[in-house]
């Protein structure tokens, strides 16, 4: 179906839809400018949630249950960044290239418009050429027919002389000459106007129509295209979403009630046995009580184990301290601590690259404000760019340090595979699990090779005759050094 057969004499309703349909164009686009600026607010309280609940890393960060909360912030901190492509995308896609289209589309209306009016005003002037000859044309009749009708009346008049017969009569004709002629003028501007109006309805305005049409339908296939880009722009990041819902549901089945107990366990064992019976003091006997008291140091009652009197050294080997837990985990053994201190780098690297990317998204949407200023004002982003700038440089000073500390600490540790002569042997006295990275278990009565005596952090590494190596706490066994 086509405008110019069945709205050929429609052309105001024609010029007030494909005005209609550009409107609806803008309005479309400050609905979706509306949706980024809902989708950044968003993303921003995700990320000021997730920084707000991640605190500073703790010793209760071996607890599976601690650290499937921080894997949990940092998966919303991911989700927060998707959420932040949703709204960068449908701005570039949507927004900007919908607006240039619109401006282009109204360029190419108004042209259409144009030629239109100029063939109305071609064929109005033509029609005001055949009424102004049509007018005359019936004037010079009219005063040809009293010219003839005054003529035969002086013909039939007595007292009319013969020369005002003769000039009645020239009169007459001269008059009928002259409507003849106006008569012919008539005629040829009909046929002009005729001509002219067949080819304004059947050429001129009929190619209008079709342009417009063109355009009003152009203009649906890009406006249905940008409906779709609503949907497929949300649906490009739904896997990356569901990754890190994925993630979240992960974080919550790593969660080791067990493993906890143990953590528990590790962190805080003093490796000392329950203290013995308080043996009798004879006084009768003359014992030395200052002697006795020294050499005894037992606790004065239960409430010792209470923490009532933790304060007071009564006890003939005092608590060893707990660690304390660093961001560099020196609480660690060796080789657990080298792997957290890799991970740490690993965050760092992933979350500089989320800033340095927030801050190049950043930069293109200024970009598109300042060339569009219809879109939004672009210093409404400076506090944001700095806020990335800072994040950046902050990021940058973690990474040199980490980066110092594991390449000064342990770049030639492990490096040579050839197996480390063993320089003593242990036996267990206690059972060990061994559950911790880097760490390997024990049975009570094993005997162990020692391949690295305790470094003063509580742990000695060892070699099972398979070849197996790792830490055990050192309190656990007894060693028996090479001579």
């Amino acid at each position: 179906l086509h405008w110019r057969n069945i709205l050929f004499d429609q052309y105001d309703v024609i010029e007030k839809h494909t005005q209609s349909g550009l409107e609806l164009v803008e309005k479309y686009v400050k609905f979706v400018k509306e949706r980024t600026e809902i989708e950044q607010n968003y993303a921003k309280q995700l990320r000021n949630l997730s920084k707000k609940y991640n605190q500073k890393r703790s010793n209760k960060d071996e607890l599976s249950s601690y650290q499937s909360f921080l894997d949990i912030l940092n998966e919303m901190n991911d989700y927060a960044g998707q959420r932040e492509l949703i709204a960068e995308n449908l701005m570039m896609n949507i927004c900007i290239d919908l607006t240039k289209y619109l401006q282009e589309l109204k360029q190419e209306r108004k042209a259409y418009l144009m030629e239109a009016k100029r063939a109305q005003q071609n064929l109005e002037s033509t029609y005001k050429q055949l009424d102004s000859s049509k007018k005359r044309f019936e004037r010079e009749w009219r005063e040809a027919e009293r010219a003839t009708q005054y003529a035969e009346k002086t013909d039939q008049d007595i007292n009319a002389t013969k020369a005002d017969v003769e000039k009645a009569k020239q009169q007459a004709h001269m008059r009928a000459h002259v409507a003849d002629e106006c008569k012919n003028d008539y005629a040829a501007q009909l046929q002009k106007y005729n001509k002219e109006q067949s080819h304004f309805y059947f050429n001129e305005m009929p190619l209008v129509f079709n342009k417009l049409q063109d355009l009003d339908e152009r203009r649906v296939r890009k406006l249905a295209h940008g409906y779709i880009l609503f949907s497929d722009t949300e649906k490009h990041v739904m896997p990356i979403i569901g990754k890190c819902l994925e993630g979240i549901t992960k974080a919550g089945t790593n969660v080791n009630e067990k493993n906890d107990s143990m953590v528990i366990i590790e962190q805080n064992k003093s490796g000392f046995e329950r203290p013995g019976d308080v043996e009798f003091e004879d006084y009768s006997q003359g014992i030395n009580r200052t002697s006795s008291d020294s050499s005894l140091g037992t606790p004065k009652g239960p409430m010792d184990l209470l923490g009532k009197n933790k304060g007071k050294n009564f006890w003939l080997f005092s608590k060893r301290s707990k660690p304390t837990v660093t961001e560099d985990f020196a609480h660690l053994p060796p080789e657990q601590r080298r792997k957290r201190l890799q991970q740490k780098l690993e965050e760092i690297y992933k979350d500089l690259q989320k800033e340095t990317d927030q801050s190049e998204a950043l930069g293109k949407m200024k970009d598109v404000y300042e060339k569009n200023p219809q879109m939004g004002d672009p210093a409404s982003l400076a506090s944001q760019i700095n806020q990335t700038s800072q994040n950046i440089e902050r990021l940058r000073g973690e990474l040199n340090k980490y980066e110092v500390a594991i390449y000064a600490e342990f770049d030639d540790d492990f490096e040579d595979e050839e197996l480390t002569a063993p320089i003593g042997n242990c036996t267990a006295m206690y059972n060990f699990p061994g559950a911790s990275e880097g760490t390997i278990s024990m049975q009570e009565g094993e005997v162990l090779a020692v391949v690295e005596e305790d470094k003063g952090d509580g742990w000695t590494r060892v070699r099972r005759n398979n070849g197996d190596e790792g830490y055990i706490p050192t309190s656990y066994v007894t060693i028996t050094l090479n001579k």
